[in-house]
């Protein structure tokens, strides 16, 4: 007589791999997923199910208000290129600027706090209104100095989506991380092309750290004059 041995069937995702380790910095994601997450500029919900989506929605692991992750430099480019190449009204700016300096008494006449709410800078309601991070950003863009200088990229990483790079006007020899993304599409390069390149590029060279530096009006340098690394002048 044959006898047959009933085997049990996993019945859920979670028995068919490896348990996943819990990420130490939030109650909502693996350690795994935050760490695509936080090299992302999607974030942790565009690595996970829509199922789950709801769960993962704002970890603070990957979000663009923490400092360092992708979607974070990607905010620090929207906003620099904001201040600079498409700033705001004066009377939108005058309010980022009385809630900077905590005065709850200023006049909105054209509704401009519906704007500053859509893109981050404000936060609150009637009952009282706050500047973020983000807000602060804006205004110090506004008025930090900003320098044409080199930009060498030393390497890129293609599985993060970023490149080293030493921006000359900032630190001869101290490298900072930026997004690749930026650079390809504002030179035209592909990644591969991009390694010991020189570019130019508009920057904060009075920033204090490197994670602080933000590259915009990005181009191919043009080249330099002929006998310049010899000391030559090329005329």
């Amino acid at each position: 007589m044959t006898q047959t041995i009933a085997t049990r069937q996993p019945s859920e995702p979670e028995e068919l791999r490896p348990a996943q380790l819990p990420c130490t910095g939030c109650s909502c994601c693996s350690a795994a997923l935050c760490k695509r997450g936080r090299n992302d500029i999607g974030e942790c919900i565009a690595h996970t199910p829509s199922e789950h989506a709801v769960t993962v929605a704002g970890c603070p692991c990957s979000a663009e208000t923490t400092r360092g992750t992708h979607s974070w430099r990607a905010a620090m480019l929207r906003i620099t290129k904001h201040a600079t190449e498409n700033p705001m009204s004066d009377q939108a700016e005058s309010i980022l600027r009385a809630l900077a300096g905590d005065e709850m008494e200023f006049e909105d006449p054209k509704g401009h706090l519906r704007t500053l709410r859509s893109v981050r800078y404000v936060t609150g309601s009637q009952q009282g209104y706050q500047i973020t991070d983000f807000g602060r950003r804006y205004l110090t863009a506004l008025t930090e100095p900003r320098f044409t200088t080199p930009v060498e990229v030393e390497a890129v990483d293609l599985k993060v989506r970023t490149a080293r790079v030493v921006v000359v006007g900032w630190h001869m020899e101290e490298a900072v991380t930026v997004l690749l993304d930026p650079l390809r599409h504002s030179t035209g390069l592909k990644a591969e092309e991009l390694t010991g390149r020189f570019l130019e590029a508009k920057a904060n060279c009075y920033a204090k750290a490197a994670a602080d530096i933000v590259l915009t009006r990005i181009q191919i340098a043009p080249p330099l004059p002929e006998n310049w690394m010899t000391g030559g002048t090329g005329e």
